[in-house]
């Protein structure tokens, strides 16, 4: 059981992080961190990287939910 849940864990944030990172870089690329936030540019770059890294992992994990078609006895992995 314990290896199903860390192979759900990877497909799910693996992906996520991939995203988060390219999310994070066009999203700064475009706003200047001072103009956002009064804090030092490294505390911003890294609370918008988990805040976009929780977003893309719900969304991950969203689409996880939605492969695993309800009237299957057995998931996806």
């Amino acid at each position: 059981m314990m290896k199903a849940q860390k192979r759900l864990a990877m497909v799910v944030l693996w992906p996520s992080f991939l995203a988060a990172a390219m999310a994070e870089g066009f999203f700064f690329s475009l706003f200047e961190p001072e103009a956002l936030w009064d804090l030092a540019p490294m505390a911003i770059y890294s609370i918008g990287f988990f805040c976009f890294w929780t977003m893309c992992a719900l969304a991950s994990m969203l689409t996880f939910y939605l492969v695993a078609v309800p009237g299957e006895h057995q998931g996806p992995l």
